[in-house]
Parts: C-alpha cells; sequence; structure tokens
C-alpha cells in the first residue's frame, strides 16, 4: 500500500488508519471530524488537543484514562458510573493494526508532533513507578502506606454510596443469582467462618480487615474475639465507631497499623481477604510465614485474593496502577498455594469465585448509578469516572476468565500430621 504522506489526515481518518475491522463506535473529534456507524450505541467525542496528546503519548488504557478522566473524552450513550457497554463493545471489537513506517509518519506530522509532549496527567492521578522508587523499594512499609492511602482514603461516606451497608469491598458470594449484594457479601463472611470453623471463645485475626466487616460478623454471629488490623486510617475509624455503634467492643477491635507489626501470637484462625493483591509476590513467604507463626498448632488460615488464571508473575496494567492500585501485582493460585506450602502449612481446600466477582462488580456500579450526584459531593468527578471505568472493566475481566478470585484454605498441622479436619468440608452445609 503506498502513502502520500504530503496529505493532511483528519483525526478521524487518522484513527481509522490504525483499525483492522472499522470503527465499532460512532467518533467525534474537535476538529470535526467523525468516523464509525452512524447507529452506533456507543459516541465517543475528543474534545480538545490535551485530549489527542493524552492518546498520543500513552496509547492505550492509560491515555484513554487520562483523557476521559480529565474530561477531555466523552462517552455517550453509557452512565459514567457504570460505562460497561462501552468496555464490551470496545474489548471485543477494537482491533488495532501496525501501520507502516510512512503511514505513521503521516498520522504523526497530521496529528501533529507538538501534540507528542506529554501533558501534565489529571490530579487523581498517583505518581509513576520511578518515582514512588524515591520512597524505597516496592512494598516496603512506607510504600505500602502511600499506596494504601491513595486508593481507601477518599472518603468513607463515598465508599459506603458504592459498596452498600456492609462496607465491603471485596468479593461476595451469591447463594442464588436473584440473591442481594447485601445478602451475598453476609454469605462470603458466613462462609469465610465456616471455613475457618470459628467457634465461641476463640480468637481471630483478621489482616487487611478494611472497614471491619469480617470482624463484626465473626464476634456478632460466632462470638469469637476479634483483632482486625488495616493499613488505612480513615477504614479503622469507621470500623472503630460502627464496632461501638453496634456494641460489639469486649469481642471486636479494629487497628491502624501494618500486619507486620501485630505482636500477639497463638491465633485460633487467621482470614485474609483482599490484603495479598497488596503485598507483593516476592513477600509471599514472609507473608505466609506470618500467618503460620501468629496461628496456633491445628489452627485454619483462609487467604482470599484476586488471581491470575496463570501462574506468571505480572504487575497491574497501567491504568489499574496509576488509578486504582499503585504497586498492585497479581499471580495464579498455584504460587499461592506454593507459598503457603513451602512454609509448612497443609492447604487442605481451594475454590474458585470469579463469577461472584463479576456480579459483585455489577451490584457496586449499579449503586454507584444511583447515587451518582450524592458521590459527587464527596469527590471530584473524575474520581468518581475512575471508579465507573475500573468496576466495569474488572467486571469483564472476571467474566472471560482474565482474572480469578480463589479462596485457599490451610492449616497449621501437628508435628504428627494431625490436622483436626473432618473427613469431608463441613461448611457447606
Amino acid at each position: 500500500m503506498t502513502t502520500d504522506v504530503g496529505i493532511r489526515l483528519s483525526i478521524a481518518d487518522a484513527l481509522g488508519r490504525l483499525m483492522k475491522d472499522g470503527l465499532p463506535f460512532r467518533f467525534e473529534a474537535f476538529d470535526g471530524s467523525v468516523g464509525g456507524p452512524e447507529d452506533a450505541p456507543i459516541t465517543i467525542r475528543l474534545l480538545n488537543e490535551r485530549g489527542l496528546a493524552y492518546l498520543m503519548t500513552s496509547p492505550g488504557d492509560l491515555g484513554f484514562a487520562r483523557a476521559y478522566v480529565s474530561g477531555d473524552l466523552e462517552l455517550e450513550g453509557v452512565h459514567p458510573g457504570n460505562p460497561y457497554d462501552a468496555m464490551v463493545l470496545m474489548m471485543s471489537q477494537l482491533r488495532f493494526k501496525m501501520p507502516s513506517a510512512p503511514e505513521m509518519l503521516q498520522i504523526i506530522r497530521s496529528l501533529g508532533f507538538g501534540n507528542l509532549k506529554p501533558p501534565p496527567p489529571p490530579e487523581e492521578e498517583h505518581l509513576p513507578k520511578w518515582r514512588r522508587a524515591l520512597e524505597g523499594l516496592r512494598h516496603n512499609k512506607k510504600r505500602d502506606a502511600e499506596a494504601i492511602h491513595h486508593h481507601y482514603d477518599v472518603s468513607n461516606r463515598f465508599y459506603e454510596l458504592v459498596l452498600g451497608p456492609s462496607m465491603t469491598y471485596t468479593c461476595a458470594v451469591f447463594p442464588t443469582l436473584e440473591s442481594t449484594l447485601e445478602e451475598a457479601q453476609y454469605e462470603k463472611y458466613d462462609l469465610v467462618a465456616r471455613k475457618l470453623n470459628l467457634q465461641p471463645g476463640q480468637r481471630l485475626l483478621d489482616i487487611g480487615c478494611g472497614w471491619g466487616g469480617m470482624v463484626r460478623h465473626a464476634a456478632k454471629h460466632y462470638g469469637v474475639k476479634v483483632l482486625g488490623v488495616t493499613l488505612s486510617q480513615e477504614q479503622a475509624s469507621w470500623a472503630q465507631e460502627e464496632i461501638k455503634r453496634q456494641g460489639l467492643e469486649d469481642l471486636a477491635e479494629v487497628r491502624f497499623m501494618d500486619y507486620r507489626d501485630v505482636t500477639e501470637t497463638g491465633f485460633d484462625a487467621i482470614s485474609s481477604i483482599g490484603l495479598t493483591e497488596h503485598i507483593g509476590v516476592k513477600n509471599y513467604a514472609s507473608y505466609f510465614t506470618f500467618m503460620r507463626d501468629h496461628v496456633k498448632t491445628g489452627g485454619r488460615i483462609l487467604n482470599h485474593c484476586i488471581t491470575r488464571p496463570h501462574n506468571k508473575t505480572m504487575s497491574t496494567g497501567a491504568f489499574i496502577d496509576r488509578y486504582v492500585f499503585p504497586d498492585g501485582e497479581l499471580n495464579g493460585v498455584g504460587r499461592i498455594t506454593t507459598a503457603a506450602q513451602d512454609v509448612g502449612l497443609e492447604v487442605r481446600h481451594v475454590e474458585n469465585l470469579r463469577e461472584h466477582y463479576a456480579m459483585t462488580l455489577h451490584g457496586w456500579c449499579d449503586n454507584l448509578v444511583e447515587h451518582w450526584d450524592e458521590a459527587l459531593e464527596e469527590v471530584s468527578l473524575g474520581r468518581a469516572k475512575v471508579w465507573g471505568i475500573y468496576m466495569a472493566g474488572s467486571r469483564l475481566a472476571f467474566e472471560r476468565n482474565e482474572i480469578e478470585l480463589h479462596h485457599v484454605l490451610a492449616v497449621k498441622a501437628d508435628e504428627m500430621g494431625n490436622a483436626d479436619w473432618p473427613l469431608r468440608p463441613d461448611w457447606l452445609s
């Protein structure tokens, strides 16, 4: 294919040159050019040159996110609190191709070499990895605290609107397709309690406890004395207030602290619900060693975390790393179980709940849409948009088995191999 590099392309024409199968959506640009089907259910509008510069300097999800979050790119046909249909369309039908060198030169010349200078990122974006490295190695205590602060210390009221009354920011377990989100979150906590075989008078340590949902559930429904720890000051404050409101102070406590600083030992059980994603693969050994050393012989450990459908160590994508979970890392369940086994824990049961997380995210998006106006009183429009595309995109990833959610249940057996374990799982009844 020959290309006349002297011809100046419109923005829509330049975008079309990069598509294998054409545009699956309607595209409108600030230079007046348009592309894609007129009757497409989704319209994408590029409003200004800053948005174009974002797209040119960070091709892919990061550039799209920057333009969208900053308001330089609009989506018509979906609510910003739940752009799921737009994500499905783009991820299913958007196919890029690599143009020839002359074509690429023509595209860049048409769009303007000046747009290859990156604009400042939106204020909602976290520092790049090289800047974070100035705080020390990944997953040291200071850097972990900053990463957690970026995501969780936003607004407790905003989280109440999105997560619902349970204030639970982890995968629910839906007993039926008709179950509500709140029913499913109750079932999740109860399933964890049953898997741990919690009994009145026992002691439970819940690391990465969030707003204390598991802490309160175990204390209230199982009579267990529970300590929860979180690196988010906002979460700890909210959780302690809720514990007092429910009259559970004698049994439940949430502390603002790193789990690695917990000095108490001899717990009957340990739960970790949604923490492993933050600790780093290189720290799996010390993480499971901590749990092994803090649970009594015969005690059970339940690890609940997002996983990959393979066992290759991978950081999260650019958008997730800069806007959602800085320094997050995911791996497969095989790597999780190996790490637990290698420190002497006996893995007894593994369960994949990925469809449940897709349903959970659907519920959170519905909550955000329903409470959109109130949510904007708590956070910036850009922050709310981040949550919409993050949750909708994650829902799609769980549906497509690009990511999974696993429970790994282990026990600290005694020297003779006695695990005090039933012949068959007793948590299903």
